[in-house]
């Protein structure tokens, strides 16, 4: 029994391109499709253009009031920021005032 013999370089390429011609041959032989057919596929495509255009400009009108919406709410928040910092700082004398007030209170209770 004769055991496999492997394919040289030269028998590949041949092979090749016998499928080559044949796949061409296959295609030459297609039937050609009608002016009707090309109108109505060209129709189809750009139906699908114009649909995925609307689509992709809705996506971006969402992000970018997505982006509004987060950058309005940053500055509302930058606004509470301000004006909780904008509360009067106590003077020493007042913070001092305050501690001995503590401190009188705890000496009260321990009594």
């Amino acid at each position: 029994m004769a055991g496999y013999k492997e394919p040289t370089f030269q028998e590949r390429t041949a092979l090749a391109q016998k499928a080559r011609e044949k796949a061409l041959k296959k295609l030459a032989a297609r039937p050609k499709m009608s002016e009707e057919e090309v109108a109505r596929r060209k129709a189809a495509q750009e139906a699908r253009d114009a649909a995925a255009a609307e689509k992709s400009a809705a996506r971006k009108a969402a992000i970018e009031q997505a982006k509004a919406e987060k950058k309005a709410a940053a500055e509302a928040a930058a606004q509470a920021a301000a004006e909780a910092a904008a509360v009067p700082v106590k003077t020493e004398a007042e913070l001092k005032a305050a501690r001995d007030a503590k401190y009188a209170a705890r000496k009260k209770r321990k009594r």
